[in-house]
């Protein structure tokens, strides 16, 4: 490939591709935009003349850049307890940024990439490129400097350990008219103080994280089952007459915004019958980082939404 303006115009098309997989690969914004930076210097740097197929070159530029990414994050992660959500893509219901569509695409949602940070960077980079991405074993094999054989272990590992986890889907199969009734329930619940109620609407299950950094809100935590997590909720009933409908990475949530000023951000996994994670993020330091629909966006009414 000659010519700096064909080998730009070759980039840019493969842009937003680039971006979806480090943003999955990443969990975090601002990273994925570095790497899809540092990709294309590789790119410049190098001579393409004898690549084929420049989208499987920068694939795997990309997943490399990646890997070292997340392989510094282990390194570095003091307290592998602490709660961290990934960054959210958050938009007013039916609407979004056509340049976040190629990283919602598959609905990869909050849930899913929290799970994601559980496995080694091995295995997440083996899962999201072949199980996502469709990136044959072989060219992820070398990515990782391992044979196809180890390369497809370590997908099907990562498989085994988010086997029961929230999926990239949790919410698509449910019937939308429950969907809604489950959120206006939810909702509802919060703003009466109603425990019984909120249990009723969460799974037993239920698992509740929230990464508060240090804002009002502080500690950060993880509640599991339905009446820790309605209790928690209860605490915090007063605010939820401020809370908005927004979706996070395309599933259903809220945004808690008194006078406009956005102090949480919840995210909810919608089973069928109930409500199976909710994760929060009221960190005030992140928060302000995030391109928020606050403006010219209504609380939600009282009454139930229509789906």
């Amino acid at each position: 490939m000659d010519g700096s303006d064909e080998i730009t115009q070759a980039f840019e098309a493969h842009r937003a591709h680039l971006r979806a997989v480090a943003y999955r690969m990443l969990g975090s914004l601002s990273e994925a935009e570095d790497a899809v930076q540092e990709t294309w210097l590789r790119l410049a740097r190098s001579d393409t003349s004898e690549v084929g197929n420049l989208g499987g070159w920068l694939t795997t530029v990309v997943a490399r850049v990646c890997l070292d990414l997340l392989r510094a994050r282990t390194r570095r992660r003091e307290d592998p307890l602490e709660v961290h959500l990934p960054d959210p893509i958050v938009t007013a219901p039916g609407a979004g940024d056509p340049q976040d569509q190629a990283l919602l695409a598959d609905s990869v949602g909050l849930a899913l990439l929290v799970v994601l940070d559980t496995l080694s960077p091995n295995e997440r980079l083996a899962f999201v490129l072949h199980d996502v991405f469709a990136v044959p074993f072989e060219q992820i094999a070398a990515v990782l400097g391992k044979s196809p054989a180890a390369a497809k272990q370590l997908a099907s590992r990562a498989r085994r350990r988010l086997r029961g986890a929230p999926s990239a889907s949790d919410g698509v199969a449910v019937d939308p008219r429950r969907r809604q009734e489950i959120i206006d329930a939810f909702l509802a619940a919060s703003r009466d103080g109603d425990f019984d109620a909120l249990v009723a609407v969460l799974d037993p299950d239920v698992v509740l994280r929230a990464e508060a950094g240090s804002g009002p809100f502080a500690p950060s935590r993880v509640l599991r089952g339905a009446p820790a997590v309605a209790g928690q909720a209860l605490q915090y009933a007063s605010l939820a007459r401020f809370a908005r409908r927004v979706d996070v990475n395309g599933a259903p949530g809220f945004l808690v915004a008194p006078d406009g000023r956005p102090i949480a951000l919840l995210s909810l996994s919608i089973g069928p019958d109930s409500i199976t994670a909710i994760d929060v993020l009221a960190d005030p330091d992140r928060l302000a980082r995030l391109d928020l629909p606050v403006e010219g966006h209504d609380a939600v009414s009282d009454s139930p939404s229509s789906p």
